[in-house]
């Protein structure tokens, strides 16, 4: 099989699908790679490093587009790129349709088969090529929310971790699945005081037991939420339904319960964001304020660092480009029902239920 790898075109991206090792192994098993030139570079990959494993460097996405049997991504295609989506072709990547009407749209138009990471399953239910880059958002969150918090970057001037003598921030953290674990990890580490709510008591339960002191757990409804907020130095949109939109947990009106100037990282705006006022950013221009609430809302956080991002992302992704790759498309899904869970759309079809429900199309089985 051909396996195309091009440039990430999405602003500030500088991840990549594919790094050097994958090649190798791809190419001794006989497959042909073809990356596009620069590909890599956003990760500290130049060219040559692909090229001694056996890849085919070229000049432009169209060739990589054209030729290729399997495509491998880290972002959906853009609208750029829609016009090179072909029939049959395979396309592995992120897609997150449910936020996405326009793009899904257009994927059902183009006839490929589309491969979402963010819905693949591993034999334990969990979501295997979407946990390391949960990690790098959840760690990242605070980060930027330390920033941002501060008054020159439109912040209420607060320093996360406090100094003797003068309290914390606290940091309200809504889910506690692996983007909110390691922003509770983080923020608990630099002193903040940390509440996390979620449904699911066993979760909650099991954070209690391994969190610092600093951690609070408390159940996720209305009424906790709000209150929440209403201490909320930083909010952490941490909410996940696997394939589906996020729900909005915080409505425009809540944002008057929040201390002026309080910072909101929506790390759930891949799937739409979990608060009304959500909207997609980038990071050449990551926050607006919304009724004096700072937001970011940026939809591709982990590519921000690159170098970090793509190693562990291809560190989970490559063994399923390897299965697609040596049995083809029918065969690998007939064997590894984990990975027919991540077909979303084949030949004009919707496969998942809930990127169906979400648009109020009809979902078809495999």
């Amino acid at each position: 099989m051909l396996v195309g790898v091009p440039k990430e075109i999405k602003t500030d991206e500088y991840r990549v699908a594919m790094i050097p090792v994958g090649v190798e192994e791809l190419t001794r098993c006989g497959h042909k790679v073809v990356i596009q030139s620069g590909a890599g570079l956003g990760s500290g990959i130049p060219d040559d490093q692909y090229a001694v494993h056996g890849a085919e460097i070229v000049a432009s996405a169209d060739e990589v587009w054209k030729r290729a049997d399997l495509i491998v991504k880290v972002k959906e295609p853009l609208p750029n790129e829609w016009r090179l989506l072909r029939p049959g072709q395979i396309v592995f990547t992120y897609f997150h349709f449910a936020a996405d009407e326009k793009l899904t749209r257009a994927v059902l138009e183009s006839g490929i088969i589309a491969v979402a990471y963010e819905t693949i399953r591993d034999s334990k239910g969990g979501l295997p090529l979407l946990t390391p880059m949960s990690e790098v958002a959840g760690r990242m969150s605070i980060q930027e929310g330390a920033k941002y918090l501060e008054r020159p970057q439109e912040g209420r001037g607060i320093l996360l971790g406090g100094v003797p003598g003068v309290l914390p921030a606290n940091v309200v953290i809504l889910g506690g699945g692996i983007v909110g674990a390691n922003a509770a990890k983080v923020a608990a580490g630099l002193g903040a005081n940390v509440t996390i709510l979620d449904i699911n008591l066993d979760r909650l339960r099991y954070l209690d037991d391994v969190m610092p002191r600093n951690v609070t757990t408390l159940y996720s409804d209305r009424h906790n939420i709000l209150d929440g907020l209403s201490r909320a130095d930083l909010l952490i949109g941490a909410v996940l339904i696997p394939g589906a939109r996020a729900p909005f947990l915080v409505r425009r009106d809540d944002l008057k319960r929040m201390p002026h100037r309080a910072v909101i990282i929506d790390v759930a705006i891949d799937q739409g964001g979990c608060v009304e006022t959500s909207k997609p950013t980038t990071h050449s221009q990551p926050i607006y304020i919304v009724d004096e609430v700072v937001h970011y809302c940026v939809t591709n956080m982990p590519g921000a660092v690159g170098r970090t991002s793509t190693y562990a992302l291809t560190n989970v992704t490559l063994p399923y480009v390897l299965q697609l790759a040596k049995k083809g498309f029918d065969r690998a899904v007939a064997e590894n029902a984990g990975l027919a869970q991540g077909l979303n759309i084949r030949a004009g079809k919707v496969t998942n239920a809930a990127v169906a429900e979400t648009f109020g199309l009809e979902c078809v089985k495999i």
